[in-house]
């Protein structure tokens, strides 16, 4: 699974984008317990996402006919009905007549006929014949055939649920077996007999930061119905009638959104669950808030909804938000704490889910969500909550790098049931994501998980339509957790983004490589950056000293893939949210290709010393490669500035080291990260009580996600670095703090001398020897100042007369340093 080696193919020499050496398109590949039986001239099937339980060959495929029968009672679900006429109709069909399964005509024998709806009906328990029908929850069993019992030419197609949401899924089902052949539509044959390991599985728009629009919501209800995804958790940080005001009805605007969205989930038999988390101002003693809880729920029941969840996660419970919890449950802690929020949850579950029809046992997330640690408050859960509540954990960590049989069993065991995983992937709202979209495959979930939870629900990017890769393998997992295949899925991903075109997946995986990397709360990320591209510069820059001109033929086509991949995608990609969404980094992507191609061209040009050549190349390299960096996140998007990322390190570090070794090549000293590690000052720190350190060092530690920060009690507050001798410099580069305060590090100077600055700021302005820049327009991170100054040291002045601290990520200063 992970890690498998996988490498950019050449380019044909059409054109077109190939990744030969990607996993095949699995069209006869399966799940290790499917069989798969090959017919007489039969083709193989095609490759079905969610990976069935069972899948394989009924006989001969079966021709689309331009008018079809399809059988039909009171007890076929309408909403896989009308699917059903809709994909018929997209795959050749010009008229379909609805029929009764006693009303059958005689004429029919020439005539395909599908048959959909419960299973048990006896027209399709026939034509079913042998194949099983699993006893499960939102199972269904399907057979297409060519031939009658009598071996007589009479296509038929039998679609049986266990019940409304197993028919849907059949349906889903069927409309992946369906192939082009020359100028005909026909059908596989296949059986299948399918169900979900895990009976919740979905999302939850659970992150901090801009919400989803409401026709992004929409979108992303269908995408769950087609991956067979039953669960939509409605839990945006920053929807205050959520959270915040949570005491308060939704505007009856809001309401009326909420409402079609409602009715969209229903459609593709997913289950809209309302959260609403109370716990920041909850008073647990008084009637009065459950009152008031319980009739927010109720107004969302009359909306539709019928199933809720109450999130009790990223609060403080060792303090309580009204005397009287004091006097009921004692002095806060985390035992009381969990008495509180039993009693809660409890009343909830007895005096409302239970008392109203149709409504699903109620969810909630507990404080201590992120841990396999016994307290005192899992004891109390797991002892006192209700046995019906569904308790939701994220795993061992807000963001865990893995989740096995082991610890998923272990938290079952702490919390006294079946946990439901909030998986945080590809979710993007953390400081180490900041400028990410994260497309990378479910990954590092251990098979058998299905034995351990009642479900798993990603959570996604701001970026909806982005989030369709990544979510679309998490479905397939928790549909069938065993049968999952890392690389079968992430091609299948790429596929329905790409409407089934080959040349265009080809240039979405590409781009998912480049968008690889999955940031965990700790410095490692638990999938890594550009695994392929990544090995592919490794293997260039081994090469390259060797044997230049071979180096590089062989790496130009990953470095043309990665130019051509954004082109491909734009024209090929129907998904026009998608475009919208990835439009950035798109963007970025084909300039940072141009100037690795024209970092190639340096190299070349150097090898045949031509060295007017390698000049021009080297100006078109870092033009495009400064574009290329200069291309922010959108802030209304995604909540926050900064540069967006790709191919990061591989593809900034590759045209570096080009310019270094043509700078080499006239003799100038290679340009230098000064910086690093050297001696930092500040005019004061911080105080947080020593638990995290935000020191002058921690804008010189190579890491953007620390920064350093003075006390706030100046003003005009400053930070320096001591280059350890003076250099040439030629540009710093400044990094803001990525989860706030952008706006304070905006009117600054930057300043530069060889001898250690003393006085105010108003001093050194002018000064004979000190080199000054005046920065206006923090706009995003990082911020590129050119500079010809010669010094050793380098302060960023605040330039405010008000009080305030100075926040910075990362200093970063370039300049030449002769060797030696």
């Amino acid at each position: 699974m992970a890690g498998r080696s996988i490498a950019f193919a050449a380019l044909a020499l059409t054109g077109s984008l190939a990744i030969a050496a990607f996993p095949p398109v699995a069209r006869a590949a399966e799940p290790p317990d499917a069989h798969v039986t090959a017919a007489a001239n039969s083709r193989p099937l095609p490759s079905v996402s969610p990976t069935p339980q069972s899948i394989s060959r009924s006989g001969d495929d079966v021709t689309v006919t331009g008018r079809v029968l399809l059988v039909v009672d009171e007890h076929t679900d309408a909403s896989a009905r009308d699917r059903l006429v809709r994909e018929l109709k997209k795959h050749g069909v010009a008229r379909v007549d609805n029929v009764s399964p006693g009303a059958v005509p005689q004429a029919s024998q020439g005539l395909l006929t599908v048959r959909l709806g419960a299973a048990e009906r006896p027209d399709i328990a026939a034509a079913l014949g042998d194949t099983a029908v699993p006893a499960r929850a939102e199972s269904y069993a399907l057979k297409v055939s060519a031939r009658d019992a009598q071996g007589e030419a009479h296509p038929d197609i039998a679609l049986g649920g266990t019940d409304a949401a197993g028919q849907f899924y059949a349906v889903q089902t069927l409309r992946q077996l369906f192939q082009r052949h020359d100028d005909d539509w026909t059908v596989a044959g296949a059986q299948v007999s399918d169900y979900p390991s895990m009976p919740l599985r979905g999302s939850i728009e659970g992150f901090y930061g801009p919400q989803w629009t409401a026709a992004e919501r929409l979108d992303h209800m269908d995408f769950l119905g087609e991956m067979k995804s039953n669960t939509y958790v409605y839990a945006p940080k920053d929807d205050p009638y959520h959270r915040d005001k949570w005491r308060e009805p939704y505007p009856a605007v809001r309401l009326a959104e909420l409402r079609q969205l409602i009715d969209r989930a229903r459609a593709g038999h997913v289950r809209f669950t309302f959260a609403v988390s109370p716990g920041a101002s909850i008073c647990y003693s008084d009637p009065a808030d459950t009152e008031a809880l319980t009739d927010k729920l109720q107004a969302m029941y009359d909306a539709g909804v019928r199933s809720f969840s109450i999130p009790l996660d990223d609060i403080s419970y060792t303090r309580w938000n009204c005397p009287g919890d004091a006097e009921k449950f004692g002095a806060p802690g985390r035992g009381a704490a969990a008495r509180a929020q039993v009693g809660l949850l409890n009343a909830v579950q007895h005096d409302f889910v239970a008392e109203r029809e149709g409504v699903n046992p109620l969810q909630m997330v507990p404080t201590e969500y992120g841990d396999l640690t016994d307290t005192a408050y899992k004891q109390t859960i797991r002892a006192t909550l209700d046995p019906a509540v569904q308790v939701m954990w994220t795993g061992t960590d807000v963001v865990p790098p893995q989740i096995t049989n082991a610890q998923a069993s272990k938290a079952a065991e702490l919390f006294g049931r079946k946990v439901f995983v909030w998986d945080n992937y590809p979710v993007n709202d953390f400081a180490r994501t900041a400028g990410r979209l994260l497309l990378a495959p479910y990954d590092k979930r251990e098979p058998g998980l299905s034995d351990h939870l009642s479900g798993i629900v990603s959570n996604p990017m701001n970026q909806q339509a982005a989030s369709k890769l990544a979510v679309f393998t998490m479905s397939d997992f928790s549909w069938n957790d065993r049968g999952y295949d890392r690389d079968r899925s992430a091609r299948q991903a790429a596929l329905h983004l790409a409407a089934g075109d080959s040349r265009t997946a080809d240039a979405v995986q590409v781009f998912v490589d480049l968008n690889h990397m999955a940031p965990t709360f700790g410095s490692q990320p638990w999938q890594p950056q550009a695994p392929v591209f990544g090995a592919a510069v490794e293997r260039f820059w081994q090469d390259h000293g060797s044997d230049a001109e071979r180096a590089i033929a062989e790496f130009r086509p990953s470095v043309r893939a990665v130019a051509q991949a954004p082109g491909i995608i734009r024209e090929g990609v129907p998904d026009k949210l998608f475009l919208s969404d990835a439009s950035r980094w798109l963007d970025a992507t084909q300039l940072w290709g141009q100037s690795m191609e024209h970092g190639l061209n340096v190299l070349a040009a150097l090898a045949a010393h031509n060295a007017a050549e390698a000049a021009q190349e080297r100006q078109s390299m870092d033009s495009l490669a400064a574009a290329a960096s200069q291309i922010m996140v959108d802030p209304a998007e995604q909540g926050r500035h900064g540069p967006v990322k790709i191919g990061d390190p591989f593809i900034e570090d590759f045209v570096a080291r080009v310019a270094n070794l043509h700078d080499e090549s006239m003799g100038l000293p290679p340009l230098r990260e000064l910086a690093r590690g050297k001696q930092a000052t500040q005019i004061s720190d911080y105080e947080w009580g020593g638990a995290f350190p935000f020191g002058a060092d921690k804008s010189v530690d190579g890491d953007l996600f620390d920064f350093s920060t003075t006390s706030g009690r100046e003003a005009q507050p400053w930070w320096q670095v001591d280059l350890g001798a003076s250099a040439d410099l030629e540009k710093i580069e400044i990094y803001n703090r990525t989860d706030c305060c952008a706006e304070r590090t905006k009117d600054y100077y930057v300043l530069v001398s060889d001898q250690p600055f003393s006085g105010t700021l108003a001093d050194q302005l002018g000064k004979p020897g000190v080199w000054s820049h005046h920065e206006t327009d923090q706009a995003a991170s990082p911020t590129t100042i050119a500079t010809t100054a010669r010094g050793r040291y380098v302060r960023v002045w605040l330039a405010g007369t008000d009080p305030v601290e100075l926040n910075m990520a990362e200093v970063q200063v370039y300049g030449r340093v002769q060797e030696g």
